[in-house]
């Protein structure tokens, strides 16, 4: 089979992969359709913006046939899991990290569930290591963060797609760490129109569901829990970040008609802002038993850090049941304050309509609110004068009919 592969072009060697993809891995027959395939002398390894993917001659022509698979399912797996939208916060950190994390993520997937009997093989320079096993990518980044792996001063400034796309190629000298072996044009993937973006989202769900039909009818391989993938990967820190970042800046509220592109995709509307100044931020906690000690150290220690960077004028916590039950307020100059606070026990009932009547009866008129709750409540989602975030945990029945709604799931914090 090699020596036959060998005589074919690049174009025709990609070719025959993705029809021996489609034979054997019924469930990526439909995402695999999704955007242009190209060969491009001038990309070193591979590269995809989340929709079209690109393969350099020179690099296809060094891969066997079982590593040109795998090569191509890595392409598509970044597509599947909308990478290069859902961890753009972490390409914004670190650029060397987001790769890799990514990487790490998706070439663990492929090797479970299609390496068992040498179908596929991961090219060199892969990064794989199997305590990252059922992690999510801002685990392992936050892994790699925390050990300094791959950190030799390049931020991701290669040329294969874009000015800012990153070659992964190889191994670090420095450090002895894989890189990966493609590149992942971040930029390219936030240049996407609204549109392109939305069209793209909805061809990605129609290509899932027909996957796993397809799968479920033949009893063939695929993707593990391929109907996962409907709802739009959006991690909730970036959508928590980019709501103090740009709704929160200023006291414009004509910025709520200039929606954020970049999350329409997923049916989130952020508004865009126009002021580095961030005023007073407000933090509502539902003391219901659902948000236990974990969720709540996890969510107020993404605030903290992003209060770090926004530097707010102060940080109004209120703990709500019925009745607000306890006020916290951190200055500027005492932020790390704020993730060492403790929910007090809830009252049994829960009445989010009580935070904005209590603001308004004391007189404070916060940037932004951002409310952390399950969702269950007894009465309506209130009336609020200010921009507000709901994030809702484990819940995706809660549909607050103000402001913008993220939810999360426990096991992601």
């Amino acid at each position: 089979m090699l020596a036959i592969g060998k005589q074919l072009t690049v174009e025709q060697r990609l070719s025959k992969a993705v029809v021996d993809i489609m034979g054997k891995a019924h469930a990526l027959a439909g995402v695999i359709m999704i955007g242009e395939r190209v060969v491009d002398d001038t990309v070193p390894t591979a590269c995809t913006n989340g929709r079209d993917e690109k393969y350099g001659r020179a690099f296809v022509e060094s891969l066997n046939d079982p590593e040109l698979r795998f090569l191509i399912i890595h392409e598509v797996y970044h597509k599947l899991y909308r990478h290069l939208t859902t961890w753009k916060h972490l390409y914004n950190q670190d650029a060397q990290l987001a790769n890799v994390a990514c990487d790490h993520v998706i070439n663990l997937k492929i090797t479970d569930e299609f390496a068992k009997d040498g179908w596929v093989k991961m090219p060199n320079g892969g990064c794989f290591d199997v305590k990252y096993r059922g992690w999510d990518t801002a685990q392992v980044f936050k892994d790699l963060q925390d050990n300094n792996s791959g950190d030799d001063g390049e931020g991701g400034d290669g040329e294969p797609n874009g000015p800012n796309a990153h070659v992964a190629s190889g191994v670090d000298a420095n450090k002895n760490s894989p890189k990966g072996f493609d590149a992942h044009d971040w930029d390219g993937a936030q240049d996407m129109s609204a549109e392109e973006q939305r069209e793209l989202a909805r061809d990605i769900d129609e290509a899932v569901r027909q996957g796993a039909l397809i799968a479920s009818k033949l009893g063939s391989g695929g993707v593990r829990n391929l109907e996962d993938l409907l709802q739009p990967q959006v991690d909730w820190r970036e959508v928590l970040r980019e709501f103090v970042q740009n709704t929160c800046a200023g006291s414009d509220y004509s910025t709520w008609k200039r929606p954020n592109r970049r999350y329409m995709g997923a049916g989130i509307y952020m508004p865009s802002g126009v002021s580095d100044k961030v005023g007073e931020l407000v933090i509502a906690i539902d003391t219901s038993g659902s948000i236990g000690g974990k969720e709540l150290t996890a969510f107020l220690s993404e605030v903290t850090s992003i209060c770090e960077t926004v530097n707010p004028d102060k940080v109004r916590l209120l703990y709500w049941d019925t009745a607000v039950c306890r006020e916290e307020v951190y200055e500027t100059n005492d932020m790390e304050g704020l993730v060492k606070s403790t929910k007090p026990a809830g009252g049994g009932g829960t009445d989010v309509e009580c935070v904005p009547e209590y603001m308004q009866t004391h007189g404070i008129k916060p940037q932004a609110c951002i409310v952390l709750t399950d969702g269950h409540l007894y009465g309506g989602w209130g009336t609020w004068n200010c921009p507000t975030l709901w994030c809702i945990l484990d819940n995706d029945r809660a549909k607050p009919d103000v402001g913008v709604t993220v939810n999360i799931k426990s096991r992601e914090m």
